[in-house]
């Protein structure tokens, strides 16, 4: 089962881990986003946090997205993307 197919059947899964870290607005951006992700390729979720969580709860929601989905995640915030890529990953982010 190819990440697309990971991400449609563990949706559910996704947001609900998501909101349990103060997390929502998921959505995916990179080789997964642009449909040229690889057996061994990372999925990069670019998500909103609420004000009141902190950088503990985004390091434990990439660990429990790992976990599910058996593979390396990376969880950013649109605000701490560096600029020279910022207006990029925002192009390509898609929601999950």
């Amino acid at each position: 089962m190819g990440i697309d197919e990971i991400l449609k059947a563990d949706r559910e899964e996704i947001l609900r881990i998501a909101a349990s870290y103060g997390a929502y607005n998921v959505r995916v951006f990179g080789s997964v986003a642009r449909g040229e992700a690889r057996p061994d390729s990372d999925v990069d979720f670019l998500v909103e946090l609420e004000p009141q969580r902190t950088l503990l709860d985004q390091i434990a929601l990439m660990q429990s997205l790992e976990e599910l989905l058996g593979r390396k995640v990376d969880v950013t915030e649109p605000e701490t993307l560096h600029e020279l890529i910022r207006d990029k990953v925002l192009r390509e982010a898609v929601a999950l």
